[in-house]
């Protein structure tokens, strides 16, 4: 397993930015409903547990919505870490649309 760490930064209240996240995981089961399989999440405050399945890979992580900032850390399969640098700048641009 690869490990990703991420921070991305925002001006928004952090009610606000924790809403707009929330929403984000809902748009994405439907978006990729094809794609993602057995999307778990379990919110405690402003932190969340999720998991799911992507073509047949596991990838699970941990999300924090400060109050300034979103940190996401998780794992990667072996096999999808070759592409980590893609996957962290999709992410970073999606958060930053979403977080503005």
């Amino acid at each position: 397993m690869a490990k990703l760490r991420m921070t991305i930064k925002h001006q928004l209240s952090q009610e606000e930015a924790l809403k707009r996240v929330r929403n984000l995981f809902s748009e994405l089961r439907v978006q990729f409903a094809d794609k993602i399989i057995n999307l778990k999440e379990e919110w405690n405050e402003n932190k969340d547990k999720f998991s799911f399945s992507v073509s047949g890979f596991s990838v699970s992580g941990e999300l924090k919505v400060g109050p300034t900032q979103v940190e996401i850390s998780g794992n990667l399969p072996f096999v999808v870490s070759f592409f980590r640098g893609k996957i962290e700048s999709v992410i970073k641009e999606r958060a930053e649309i979403l977080l503005a």
